[in-house]
């Protein structure tokens, strides 16, 4: 069940996405509020009915409300993105933060930490906390935040240029900004790495042992991290007009997308031991299987 609600609503957003550069104006602007809420639904609810009501609980409290919390501060403060303004184009807003956006945080995050978990170990026997010394659990961890910081931060590569692109938002000083990437600081960049590794590091905590491993009915979240990686960078080089976001994007997403794409060639081929067909019956959690 768990697989094909996922699937199902993986298949509709890269639908609206699709149509996202045919459209112009308020329809292209109510696509954008569209997708990031069936991007949210889809992540939550892939969290909700594959580990239970913690794990989604602490995504929507640490993904969402940090959003919230982080964006509502850098509106009124400037810390720690720079100086910038929402339009009204996105919908309704609280603190001046359109409500969307949190929401945008939660739907990357998921795929994003799913995606360091599947790249440091998290499956079958060599899951993190199975059999792992002290030592070498630590430095899991530590990898494993470090390419889900990289691999949520580096999505803003492409989504900046593109919403600023667009008029969604404003940045009042936007110096020093990326080579190509006018109108965007790079104080912007380093904001998201910040708050990036803050929600990584408080999601293992707060969500329990079961966002530790992956197993095959995380492959909708883990096609919606390539599928989010690829599609940007042909979306921004040859239908947005933005062929320095397509390379920006493109070298930071590499981080964790390029090794994400060779590890699932090589379980494909048979070559990874650690990516298990079934995975133990677990009560409580694998109960919507």
């Amino acid at each position: 069940m768990t697989r094909r609600i996922s699937w199902t609503l993986l298949a509709v957003l890269v639908l609206a996405q699709i149509c996202y550069p045919l459209t112009t104006g308020a329809t292209r602007a109510g696509l954008t509020v569209a997708t990031v809420v069936l991007g949210w639904l889809l992540s939550v609810g892939h969290a909700l009915l594959s580990r239970g009501p913690r794990v989604a609980a602490a995504l929507v409290a640490v993904a969402t409300g940090g959003g919230f919390a982080i964006e509502a501060i850098g509106v009124a403060t400037g810390v720690p993105f720079g100086s910038y303004d929402y339009s009204g184009e996105l919908g309704p807003k609280l603190a001046g933060v359109p409500l969307i956006i949190p929401l945008a945080w939660t739907w990357m995050a998921w795929p994003a930490w799913l995606a360091a978990v599947r790249l440091t170990g998290g499956t079958g026997a060599t899951a993190l906390g199975s059999g792992a010394t002290g030592g070498s659990a630590a430095g899991l961890r530590v990898r494993r935040i470090a390419l889900a910081t990289v691999g949520l931060a580096a999505w803003d590569l492409f989504l900046d240029p593109q919403m600023v692109a667009e008029g969604y938002w404003v940045w009042r000083d936007a110096t020093p900004a990326l080579l190509g990437l006018p109108g965007i600081p790079v104080s912007n960049y380093l904001g998201w790495l910040l708050f990036a590794v803050l929600m990584m590091s408080a999601l293992r905590p707060l969500a329990g042992p079961g966002v530790e491993r992956t197993d095959q009915r995380d492959d909708p979240m883990i096609a919606l991290y390539l599928w989010t990686y690829f599609s940007s960078i042909v979306a921004h080089a040859v239908f947005l007009d933005l062929p320095a976001s397509a390379l920006w994007g493109a070298a930071g997403m590499s981080v964790t997308a390029v090794p994400l794409t060779v590890a699932l060639l090589r379980a494909r081929r048979g070559d990874d031991p650690g990516r298990e067909a079934h995975q133990p019956y677990r009560p409580g959690v694998d109960a919507t299987r």
